[in-house]
């Protein structure tokens, strides 16, 4: 069923106090929710939601929960929490009236995401841009020239060893296996917790044939285990159904070898749309997630470095193909053309306009103002750092390639809002300085005018 609407309530209330006579009009988060079009979400999202069933929960709730988490970096649970703590949260969020109980569950967001899907996601990072226009911290002519780059957002899993992904196949089929009622000849469990740590020991110390031992007991107890399964649940259709997609894993898993490359070898059980990534960094050679494309402003704005686009490019491909489809969706975004983009070296041989690419390095076609503004390029390193540090693009924690879209789009949104409150607090706090010094008397200056 659609969302509810907002109820039409009085004026003025015996026993509770409206939200906007309790805060204080000039806290910048407030100031914020009034430069958020909202009815653009209620237009957009609409289409997903049907006249019958049980009525959806309001559809400013649920944007807002998912900007104010991103913002601050926040997990489900603990934006829910301080929901309940800030009336500034909640009027953010449309409340009229301060609640004292959640109106949803934490599994709400979740499900809210999935129905929403990443694509029109993208709804929120393109009106962050637009209330930053109308805040007066970007200008149109900041969003027709853009860097873009590439990064990796890696997903919350552990680093991935032999020894760890045997282990973790053994518990899962062993759980599967005691759910569903199928009594096993042996589950293993006890001695391939021993041999995991005997394994992880023996690396430690340095001494890998000793170590490798274990992982093939490890791997003969995974292949015994599965086959025993296998075996027991022949003929049953509805338990065969329930563990396809388990024991096609743990087949992947026995097959790939160490030496083994491609999108075929499985990093992680629980998440296996995880790939291998190596960007050359001397802190982490490689890491574990999915690369992603971003585009940002590439002169500096009033208020900051602004997202204007982000994708997640699975399957890892080359940055020069995806750099076409990244100023397509950034021009979907802003709703404006791009007339420069400035790009790494990583970019040769791109797929895009070459007439408004501009490569590090390159000589032809290059004016002094590109040359000061292709300087500019390497500006949206610190960008990355903060979407990864302040947001949730340093890890990643939600399911399938659907979730590390979403992630990546909802991140972005968040930094831009969190970049439009910091410059209306700054901007409240300049004209605040301003009407002070008008304030103060002159009689001092008088007085030395005087003796002169």
């Amino acid at each position: 069923m659609r969302p509810k609407q907002p109820k039409a309530e009085p004026q003025e209330d015996l026993f509770r106090a409206r939200l906007e006579n309790l805060v204080d009009p000039r806290h910048a988060l407030v100031r914020l929710a009034g430069l958020i079009d909202w009815g653009r979400f209620e237009a957009e999202f609409g289409a997903l939601y049907t006249d019958g069933g049980r009525p959806g929960l309001p559809t400013r709730l649920m944007v807002g929960l998912h900007l104010l988490k991103h913002m601050d970096g926040l997990s489900d649970e603990a934006v829910c929490a301080r929901y309940l703590d800030s009336p500034y949260l909640q009027l953010f969020c449309g409340e009229t009236h301060f609640q004292h109980a959640l109106p949803l569950d934490r599994s709400s967001m979740t499900r809210w995401r999935q129905r929403i899907g990443p694509e029109r996601l993208e709804v929120l990072l393109a009106e962050s841009v637009a209330a930053a226009q109308r805040g007066g911290a970007v200008e149109e002519r900041h969003l027709r020239r853009v860097t873009i780059d590439t990064t990796v957002q890696p997903k919350a899993v552990t680093h991935p060893t032999d020894s760890k992904l045997l282990h973790r196949g053994i518990e899962i089929l062993a759980r599967l296996a005691r759910r569903h009622g199928i009594r096993l000849r042996q589950s293993y469990l006890r001695v391939a917790r021993r041999a995991r740590r005997e394994a992880a020991r023996l690396i430690h110390a340095g001494r890998r044939r000793q170590a490798e031992r274990h992982v093939r007991r490890l791997r003969t107890w995974l292949g015994r285990l599965a086959r025993d399964i296998s075996r027991k649940i022949a003929g049953k259709a509805a338990v065969q159904a329930a563990l396809a997609a388990p024991l096609g894993l743990v087949a992947r898993l026995l097959r790939q070898r160490r030496e083994d490359r491609g999108r075929d070898k499985l990093y992680s059980l629980h998440a296996p749309e995880v790939e291998c990534i190596g960007k050359g960094k001397a802190n982490a050679r490689y890491e574990f997630g999915v690369k992603v494309s971003l585009a940002t402003t590439n002169a500096a704005a009033p208020g900051g470095q602004f997202v204007l686009g982000a994708r997640a490019l699975p399957g890892n491909p080359y940055d020069g193909h995806t750099l076409a489809a990244q100023i397509a969706q950034t021009e979907r975004v802003i709703g404006v053309e791009v007339e420069r983009a400035y790009v790494d070296r990583g970019y040769r041989g791109h797929d895009a306009d070459r007439a408004r690419v501009f490569v590090s390095g390159q000589k032809r076609g290059v004016t002094p103002t590109i040359r000061r503004e292709r300087r500019r390029r390497s500006a949206i390193e610190p960008v990355i750092d903060h979407l990864k540090s302040d947001g949730h693009l340093g890890r990643n924690f939600l399911l399938g390639t659907e979730g590390d879209a979403a992630n990546l789009v909802l991140a972005a949104a968040g930094h831009n809002l969190r970049l439009l409150r910091a410059w209306l607090a700054w901007l409240l706090a300049w004209l605040l300085s301003l009407l002070s010094l008008s304030e103060q008397p002159q009689t001092g200056n008088m007085s030395r005018h005087a003796v002169a």
